[in-house]
C-alpha cells in the first residue's frame, strides 16, 4: 500500500501542479477564461477517456509496467508544459501528462483492491490519500518554483515522478505476486449491476463539474478580488490538504456504516459550502472551502470502491470508469463554466458549480446499497 500510495501521490502531484500554473499561463499567453479552462479540459479528457481502456487491458492481461510508466509520463508532461513556447504546445504536454495519469490509476486501484480484503474502503482510502496529498503538494511546490525561477523552474516538477517511477520499477518483483497469473482472472461471486454503476457515474460526473470548477477558478477568483496568485494557490492547497485528512476518516466510516450513507452526507454538504465560499468569503469562506475538500476528496476512495462493488467481475474497468470517464465529463463541464465566466462573471460560474453539486445529490439519493463480494474465485481465462 505504501508503494501504491506513493505512486498515486507522484501521479497526482503532476495533476495538482497544473491549476497552480494556470494563472501564469493566463499572463504569458493572454488567455481568456474559456481558454484557461481548456487547459484543464485537456488534462481531464486525456486522463479520463482512455482510462476504461487501460482498465480493460488490466483486467484481461495485467499491466504492471503501467505503474512506473504512468508516473514518469505524468511528471515529464507537466514539467514540459511549463516551458512550452505556445498555448498549443502547452495543451500537447498537458495531454501527455494526462495519459500518464490514465495509465497509472486503473492498475494502481486494482492492486489496492487486492490488498484491502474485507476492509476495501479503508485500503482504498490509504491509496487515495497518496493522490490527495500529491494533488495538494502540487500547487504548494509549483508556485514558489515559478515565482523564484520563472516558468523554467517548472522543469523541476518532473523530479518526484521520475524518482517514484524508478522506485516502482525496482519494486515490481515484490508487487507482481499480488496480481493473478496472466492466464487467469479474478472473478466475484456477485453479478455486475450496470444500472447502479451508471447512476454512480452520474453522481461522480456532476460532482466533478463542481470540483473542476473550483480547481480551475479558485485561484482566478482570488486574483479577481485583488489577492495575489500565491494567495489563491494557498487556498487551493488548503482545500486539497483538508480533503486528504477527510480521506483518512471516510474509508473507515464507509466500512462501518456503509458506502451510501457516507456518500450522501458528503454530497449534501458540498453545495452549501461552495456558496459560503463565494458569498461570504474571508476566513469563513476558507473554512468552507476546506469543507468542500473533505466532502469531495474525502469520499473519492468510497466512490471508487462502490464502482468496484457494482461491477465486481470487472474491477479494473470499474476503476477506469469511475476515475476516468465520469471525471472527464466533469472536466468538460468546467469548460462550460469557463465560457459562462467569460460571458457573465466568475461568480455566476461558481454558483452553477454549486448547482451541479445539488444535481449529484439528487442522483446519489437513488443509489442502491453496494454488496461486497462474499468470496473471490480465481478462474482460468478461456483461450
Amino acid at each position: 500500500m505504501a508503494a501504491l500510495s506513493s505512486g498515486h501521490c507522484a501521479t497526482d502531484f503532476a495533476n495538482g501542479a497544473l491549476p497552480a500554473l494556470l494563472p501564469f499561463f493566463v499572463d504569458k499567453f493572454d488567455l481568456s477564461y474559456t481558454l484557461a479552462a481548456g487547459v484543464i479540459l485537456a488534462s481531464a479528457v486525456s486522463s479520463s477517456i482512455v482510462q476504461p481502456l487501460f482498465g480493460l487491458w488490466s483486467d484481461r492481461r495485467g499491466a504492471l509496467w503501467l505503474l512506473p510508466g504512468g508516473v514518469a509520463l505524468a511528471g515529464i508532461g507537466i514539467a514540459l508544459s511549463s516551458v512550452a513556447p505556445t498555448y498549443s504546445l502547452v495543451l500537447v504536454c498537458v495531454v501527455g501528462s494526462g495519459l500518464g495519469v490514465a495509465a497509472f490509476h486503473p492498475e494502481g486501484s486494482k492492486f489496492a483492491a487486492f490488498t484491502g480484503g474485507s476492509r476495501r474502503a479503508s485500503a482504498m482510502s490509504l491509496f487515495s490519500i497518496g493522490g490527495n496529498l500529491g494533488f495538494a503538494f502540487g500547487p504548494i511546490i509549483a508556485t514558489p518554483l515559478v515565482l523564484a525561477f520563472g516558468l523554467e523552474g517548472g522543469l523541476l516538477l518532473a523530479v518526484p515522478g521520475l524518482a517514484v517511477a524508478l522506485a516502482l520499477l525496482l519494486l515490481a518483483p515484490f508487487l507482481g505476486p499480488f496480481a493473478p497469473d496472466r492466464d487467469r482472472r479474478v472473478e466475484s461471486d456477485e453479478s455486475d449491476r450496470v444500472g447502479a454503476l451508471l447512476l454512480l457515474l452520474g453522481v461522480i460526473a456532476f460532482r466533478s463539474v463542481a470540483w473542476f470548477g473550483l480547481i480551475t477558478f479558485v485561484p482566478l477568483w482570488e486574483v479577481s478580488l485583488g489577492h495575489s496568485k500565491a494567495h489563491g494557490n494557498h487556498l487551493l492547497s488548503l482545500m486539497l490538504l483538508a480533503g486528504g485528512l477527510g480521506t483518512l476518516a471516510a474509508g473507515p466510516l464507509a466500512d462501518r456504516f456503509g458506502r451510501r450513507p457516507v456518500l450522501l452526507v458528503s454530497t449534501a454538504a458540498t453545495a452549501p459550502l461552495i456558496l459560503v465560499f463565494v458569498v461570504v468569503g474571508g476566513v469563513p469562506g476558507a473554512i468552507a472551502l476546506a469543507g468542500v475538500g473533505v466532502s469531495v476528496i474525502g469520499t473519492f476512495g468510497v466512490t471508487m470502491v462502490m464502482s468496484q462493488e457494482y461491477l465486481p467481475r470487472h474491477i479494473g474497468m470499474a476503476s477506469g470508469l469511475s476515475i476516468g470517464l465520469s471525471i472527464g465529463l466533469g472536466g468538460a463541464g468546467a469548460v462550460a463554466l469557463g465560457a459562462l465566466a467569460a460571458s457573465v462573471d466568475l461568480r455566476a460560474a461558481l454558483s452553477v458549480a454549486a448547482a451541479s453539486a445539488l444535481a449529484a445529490l439528487a442522483l446519489a439519493a437513488m443509489l442502491p446499497a453496494t454488496r461486497p463480494s462474499r468470496r473471490l474465485a480465481v478462474e482460468p481465462v478461456a483461450p
